[in-house]
This record gives structure tokens, C-alpha cells and sequence, in this order.
């Protein structure tokens, strides 16, 4: 008689097949992959007359805020500008390279960069490098055929978009774009909308804070907004540092050490060098 019976795939739910597996590779020495934390919200959108860039002011290595007010918009060209999220370091060495090339095309040509070229040579160095270049770009500029807003991604894969935003925070940034975005801002409504975008990265996103940079790209004009707003301002006034007034702070104890008695003189030659 024939085997009627059916084996039935079981029910949907998490598989922990695999954790017997990683348990073992941890006892022979692998170690558990490591995520990476950017920390940075930078945006850019096409209004009416151009292009608009903004990103926070906040520089974080791990935990730490070792840069309150850095520079993230990066100059390209002067009418090129870019957005960089990621390492610092490699942000700046992939912009500065571009933009020395760029320089040079022009002296060459006597030609006005344009876009497309800034977008080409970024994405196949990156390619070349397969992601170990953590460089996340929002690229951003005005030439002869019009405004242009591109993403650059780490491994050099590219998007055209009316709007854009990348780094940790760009989720919360992208919220404000998707309910509030419309075809043909004028430059108050534009500028508005980027601001309001780096605030909700600011508010929202433990790597991203401080203060909101803007670049306005229109033809002809280039104009750079640093620290356009200040959403986080100080507490506190001081010009020479803290000052506290005797009382705020209890001394429970005191206690004070001769150090005269304890230091022992001994003569000697001196050193040459």
C-alpha cells in the first residue's frame, strides 16, 4: 500500500536553526560582526530655481561628541556642492579629490563643471573600492541643462531625485519630505522645509544634533548658510568658562599632603645630550 502521507511545512515563526551553528564559531574565535553608527542627517531637495543642501553640525566617534559645529556640506565646484555622511575623513579625501579635477577639467576646457561629471567620477571611485570607502553623498548643483540632486551610496550606486536624504537620521528627515514636499517651492519654502527636515534628524536621532547648515545652488550664485539655525542653544552663559558661586557644591572633606617631605634631592652630574 502506498505511503498517503504528506509532510507538512510547519508554521511561520522565527527559525533558530542556525544558533548551535554561531555558538560554535564563537568558541573557535570568530568574531560576531560589528555594526557601524554614521550619525548624520543630510538632505537636499530641487526647488523652483535650483537647489537646496542641508545637513547637521554633529561629529560623533562612537559615543562621544568629539565636534559640536563641523562643516558636512562640502564644496565640489562653485556651482557643485555635496552632502557627506559616513567617515569624516573619507568624505572629505573623496570631495577634495573630485573637486581638484574638476578645477583642473576647467582650466582645460574654460568650461563650467557640470553635475553629471562630479556624479561619474564619484560613483566609479567608489565602485572601485567596494563600500570599504564609507562615503554616503548627496550631491547637489546648477549647470547649463538645469538643477540636479543625486545620492551617491558607499559602493557607488547612484539615484536622481526630486528630494533626498541620507545618514542615520535621513528616515525621520524623509517623514517631513514625503508630507510636505511639492513641485515648484520658491526659496523661503524650500529653505523652510530643509530646515524643518535637519530638525526632525536633530530631535529624532542620537547621532545627529546641533546646528542646521544650508546651501542655496542657484544659476550664477552659490550661497552658503552656516549655521543657519540654532535649535540647540546653550544653556548657560559664561565668558570665562564655569563660573559657580561658593556655596552650590558641599565639601564634605578635606585633606591636604606635604609634598616637601617626601621629595628626596640627589646630587649629581648632568646629562648631556
Amino acid at each position: 500500500m502506498a505511503n498517503n502521507q504528506i509532510d507538512i511545512p510547519p508554521k511561520g515563526g522565527f527559525s533558530f536553526d542556525l544558533c548551535k551553528r554561531n555558538e560554535m564559531l564563537i568558541k573557535k574565535g570568530i568574531e560576531v560582526p560589528k555594526f557601524r553608527k554614521t550619525g548624520t542627517t543630510i538632505v537636499g531637495l530641487v526647488f523652483k530655481d535650483g537647489v537646496i543642501l542641508g545637513a547637521d553640525t554633529r561629529a560623533t566617534e562612537g559615543p562621544i561628541v568629539c565636534d559640536k559645529n563641523c562643516e558636512k556640506i562640502h564644496y565640489i565646484a562653485p556651482n557643485i556642492y555635496c552632502c557627506g555622511a559616513g567617515t569624516a575623513a573619507d568624505t572629505e579625501a573623496v570631495t577634495d579629490m573630485v573637486s581638484s579635477q574638476l578645477e583642473l577639467h576647467r582650466y582645460a576646457t574654460g568650461r563650467e563643471s557640470r553635475v553629471v561629471s562630479a556624479l561619474t567620477i564619484l560613483k566609479s571611485h567608489l565602485f572601485g573600492y567596494q563600500g570599504h570607502v564609507s562615503a554616503a553623498l548627496v550631491l547637489g548643483g546648477v549647470d547649463i541643462t538645469g538643477p540636479h540632486l543625486h545620492t551617491v551610496y558607499p559602493h557607488g550606486s547612484t539615484d536622481t531625485l526630486p528630494f533626498a536624504t541620507m545618514g542615520s537620521g535621513s528616515l525621520a528627515a524623509m517623514a517631513m519630505f514625503e508630507s510636505r514636499y511639492k513641485e515648484g517651492l520658491n526659496r523661503e519654502e524650500g529653505i523652510s522645509l530643509v530646515c524643518d527636515a535637519i530638525r526632525s534628524g536633530i530631535f529624532n536621532d542620537l547621532g545627529s544634533g546641533s546646528n542646521v547648515d544650508v546651501c542655496v545652488i542657484t544659476k550664477g550664485q552659490t550661497e552658503y548658510l552656516r549655521n543657519h539655525q540654532l535649535p540647540n542653544p546653550r544653556t548657560y552663559v559664561s565668558s570665562r568658562g564655569y563660573s559657580f558661586a561658593k556655596g552650590h557644591t558641599e565639601v564634605l572633606s578635606t585633606k591636604i599632603i606635604p609634598l616637601r617631605k617626601q621629595v628626596q634631592v640627589i646630587e649629581g652630574d648632568a646629562m648631556e645630550e
